[in-house]
């Protein structure tokens, strides 16, 4: 199989295929537990998250085409498991359905963006892919940041990077909207861990006590991106050598031919990375599987927490809620 079909035979199943069966859906029988809440049931800060911009994963139910291509399926909002581990974690979340204002975003101690979308690309994901944010909202957003709001924004492969970057730019980041791989192969599962040391050691890797201590973390695929160098980002999860990225310009397409897909490198880029701006904290992946527990396919592949290899995930997830609340050290190294 060459690198092309390697990309495309994950993306193309989770993400094209019409029947319930065959995409990404959520793991309803994962239950996620937190030995240590780190606030009283329903008495800790809000997370809003987006579902005004076409997104990916919501907690809401969601649609997806029906296996005639003439409707379409109801399913449980991907997120499922992110709300109910934030839950137990003592976390308050609700959907945000309006779009970024001083009044829609006052309620929030954190807001929540995953794999947002403009209109133009929900039917069509090939070039181009315009931002899914206006430019009001993206300003009104960074202002809510840097008044001492937190913000996790998660853009996971082409088209989500595309849709994100101009918000990402005016917070410090530059995306690259491809599908990016350990390896050479995109599209994961990858490990980024400790040892390796492509898992970098931060706060948010140590917790609040060595039981909460994360030793690896695994991810499915998205992009690799970059930080502006006046924005002193903090890296997590950094690729190791030979790792690189395809850049497609139709990601529906089976057989892409050569002169219509470019490969780069990407050793030494992001996949994750924090940020203080102003009196805010910013955290922002490349890949959102990793914050869900989803199956796909007619064997129901695991995919996120729910994977056997991924055991130090949900504890990531947590702390990585924790450094955007403020209960971890917002030391940068």
């Amino acid at each position: 199989m060459n690198y092309y079909s390697i990309l495309l035979g994950l993306s193309f199943m989770v993400a094209v295929c019409p029947t319930v069966e065959a995409q990404q859906v959520a793991e309803t029988d994962f239950r996620p537990s937190v030995a240590s809440p780190a606030f009283e049931k329903n008495e800790g800060p809000l997370i809003l998250v987006d579902e005004a911009h076409n997104n990916f994963h919501t907690l809401s139910p969601t649609t997806i085409p029906d296996a005639s291509h003439e409707g379409y399926d109801t399913i449980p909002g991907r997120l499922g498991a992110f709300r109910e581990l934030a839950m137990a974690d003592g976390y308050r979340l609700e959907p945000l359905t309006q779009s970024f204002s001083v009044a829609s975003l006052s309620p929030a101690s954190i807001l929540m963006i995953s794999n947002a979308l403009a209109d133009d690309n929900v039917e069509d994901w090939g070039l181009p892919n315009p931002s899914a944010f206006d430019t009001d909202e993206i300003e009104a957003l960074v202002d809510w940041v840097r008044d001492g709001g937190a913000l996790l924004l998660i853009a996971d492969h082409q088209p989500w990077p595309a849709a994100a970057e101009d918000l990402a730019s005016e917070l410090g980041f530059i995306f690259n909207n491809g599908s990016a791989g350990v390896g050479g192969r995109p599209n994961g599962p990858d490990q980024f861990s400790r040892a390796t040391g492509t898992l970098v050691d931060h706060p948010i890797v140590r917790g609040r006590f060595a039981s909460e201590a994360v030793n690896s973390v695994m991810t499915f695929g998205g992009q690799a991106f970059r930080s502006l160098p006046a924005s002193d980002a903090a890296a997590l999860m950094v690729f190791p050598p030979q790792s690189r990225m395809v850049l497609l310009e139709d990601p529906f397409a089976q057989e892409p031919p050569p002169e219509k897909t470019i490969t780069i490198r990407v050793d030494g880029m992001m996949q994750g990375a924090v940020r203080t701006l102003g009196r805010g904290r910013v955290a922002v992946f490349g890949e959102a599987a990793m914050f869900t527990a989803q199956v796909y396919g007619p064997n129901r592949t695991p995919m996120g927490m729910n994977h056997p290899e991924a055991a130090d995930n949900a504890q990531f997830v947590l702390n990585v809620l924790h450094w955007l609340s403020g209960i971890l050290s917002d030391e940068a190294r």
